[in-house]
C-alpha cells in the first residue's frame, strides 16, 4: 500500500528531538524498512538536526520518504499571523494548523491508499472536507471520550482507531456504533537496551553500595505522584539505608528553570537529611543505566495514564515495581507489580516500600517476573501488531 503518515506537527520525525509519539513512529517505520511492507511518506515539520546526507537520520531508507514542512519560513509566518487574526475568539494553534494545511496540500497531489494520523483526532475535521483518502487514527492520549468536542463525529470519520491501551480503547468505543473498528496495540520500547544496560556507579550519585535505593523516573509534575512518594519516604525515615533517586526534570531538555512545584519537592527533600538525590534531566539513552543502579522502582501516577512508558522501562530494567491503579498502567504490570489505590496513597506507598525492604526474596521474584512480562512489549512485537491492525 501507499501510505501517508501525518505526525503531531510539533516534534520532527525522525525523532531527533525525542518525544514518545515520535519515537514510536520511528519504531514502526524501521520495521517497515526491514520487512518492506509498504511505500510510506512521512509528513513532518522540519528541524535542522534532520539531514538528508549519507550520515544523517534519513540515510539508507528505501521504503520511506520524508516531506518536511518549514514552520519558520516567511510564508509560514504570514500564514500563521493571518490565521491568528481570523481565530481571535477561539482556540487556534497556528503551528499545527499550518503544518496540516501544507501537508494536506501536498497529499492531494499524490494518490495514497491510506493516511495514518498520529495522535491528532482533530485532523479528521479538516481531512473529511478536503481529502477522500481513508484514514486511521493512532491515538496515544485520552482525547476521544463522551463530552469531548465533536468526538462522535471524529470517531465516525476514521476507518479505524488504534489506541495504546485498552483503557483508551474502551473510552473510544463508548462513542462508536462500529465498536469493532476500535482496537488496541500496546506501546513498546527497546526492551534489550534496558535489560542489558550497565548500572551507573552509585558513588557518582552520592549513594552507597549497601543503600536500599528506590528510583522514580519521569517528569517532575504533580500528576506523576512524586510529592506523595517523598512524603511516603518521610514516614519511613527510621530506615536509615533507604534512599530515593529521582530521574528527570519538570520538562524535557537541559537548562530549565525549576517550577514552583519542583522547588516544593526540594524543600520537602531537605528535611530528609540527604536521603533524596535529584539527577535533573537525563538523556533518554542513559536512563537504563540510571534505573539499573536502583533496587526498586516506585512510579505512583496520580492521573489516568494512557499507557505508562516509565512503568514498562522499569520492568525491562528488571526492577521490582510499585505503582498505582491508574488508567492503562495495570494492563502493563498486573500480576507482577505491587499496585496500590490512589486513595490514601502515601500510606499505601509506605506500606508497599516497607514490604519490599523487608523481603529480599520477594524482590527477586518480582524482578524476574517483570523481566518476563516486559518481553511482550518489545518494539518488534509492537510494530508487527501495528501494521496488522492498520491494514
Amino acid at each position: 500500500m501507499k501510505i501517508a503518515i501525518l505526525t503531531s506537527g510539533v516534534l520532527p520525525v525522525p525523532a531527533v528531538q525525542g518525544g514518545a509519539v515520535e519515537n514510536l513512529v520511528d519504531i514502526y517505520l524501521d520495521y517497515n524498512e526491514r520487512h518492506r511492507l509498504h511505500d510510506i511518506t512521512v509528513y513532518s515539520i522540519w528541524h535542522p538536526s534532520v539531514s538528508s546526507s549519507p550520515a544523517g537520520a534519513l540515510a539508507g531508507k528505501t521504503s520511506t520518504q520524508y516531506v518536511f514542512i518549514h514552520g519558520n519560513s516567511l510564508k509560514a509566518k504570514l500564514w500563521k499571523a493571518a490565521g491568528r487574526l481570523l481565530h481571535r475568539k477561539g482556540y487556534y494553534h497556528d503551528s499545527i494548523e499550518y503544518y496540516l494545511h501544507e501537508a494536506l496540500r501536498q497529499i492531494n497531489k499524490e494518490r495514497y491508499d491510506l493516511i495514518v494520523v498520529e495522535n491528532r483526532p482533530g485532523y479528521a475535521l479538516t481531512l473529511s472536507r478536503h481529502c477522500a483518502v481513508p484514514c486511521v487514527l493512532h491515538l496515544h492520549n485520552d482525547f476521544l471520550y463522551p463530552g469531548a468536542y465533536r468526538a462522535e463525529e471524529i470517531c465516525h470519520t476514521f476507518q479505524r482507531v488504534i489506541s495504546v491501551s485498552d483503557f483508551i480503547t474502551e473510552r473510544v468505543r463508548s462513542l462508536c456504533q462500529e465498536k469493532e473498528k476500535c482496537v488496541t496495540v500496546h506501546n513498546a520500547i527497546d526492551v534489550r537496551a534496558f535489560q542489558e544496560a550497565t548500572p551507573v556507579r552509585r558513588q557518582t550519585l552520592g549513594l552507597a553500595d549497601d543503600d536500599f535505593v528506590l528510583v522514580f523516573s519521569g517528569r517532575l509534575i504533580e500528576e506523576k505522584g512524586i510529592l506523595q512518594l517523598i512524603q511516603a519516604i518521610s514516614r519511613l525515615r527510621h530506615l536509615t539505608r533507604l534512599k530515593l533517586l529521582i530521574i528527570g526534570a519538570n520538562a524535557y531538555g537541559k537548562g530549565q528553570s525549576p517550577t514552583p512545584f519542583v522547588m516544593q519537592l526540594k524543600q520537602e527533600a531537605e528535611g530528609l537529611g540527604g536521603r533524596i538525590v535529584f539527577t535533573g534531566f537525563i538523556d533518554y539513552k542513559d536512563v537504563p543505566s540510571y534505573l539499573k543502579a536502583a533496587d526498586v522502582a516506585v512510579l505512583p501516577s496520580m492521573w489516568d495514564e494512557p499507557f505508562g512508558l516509565t512503568v514498562l522501562e522499569a520492568m525491562a530494567a528488571g526492577l521490582p515495581l510499585i505503582t498505582t491503579r491508574s488508567g492503562g498502567i495495570p494492563e502493563i504490570c498486573e500480576g507482577v507489580a505491587t499496585i496500590v489505590d490512589r486513595d490514601d496513597v502515601v500510606k499505601h506507598l509506605a506500606t508497599a516500600i516497607l514490604d519490599l525492604y523487608e523481603h529480599p526474596e520477594k524482590r527477586k521474584e518480582m524482578s524476574q517476573a517483570a523481566l518476563n512480562r516486559s518481553a511482550a512489549f518489545d518494539k518488534d512485537n509492537y510494530a508487527r501488531q501495528f501494521w496488522e491492525k492498520v491494514v
